[in-house]
């Protein structure tokens, strides 16, 4: 139900954009940077209230100034 997704969003709040987060990171070391970008894209668009957006952000203005 929309409802329970709702709650769910609320709960888990910081926490997805912290796991996209973390996962992108890896990808990262990995060398595996288009899907990283895209993970740090996911971030800033779904979560743009999240304390890790900024974060987000910064690693995709230095993964494209790598390219």
């Amino acid at each position: 139900s929309l409802d329970d997704c709702l709650l769910r969003l609320h709960v888990g709040c910081g926490d997805k954009a912290k796991d996209l987060y973390d996962t992108a990171q890896l990808e990262e070391k990995q060398n595996n940077k288009p899907h990283a970008t895209k993970l740090y894209r996911q971030i800033v668009e779904e979560y743009p209230d999240s304390p890790y957006t900024n974060q987000a952000k910064s690693r995709l203005a230095e993964l494209e100034k790598a390219r």
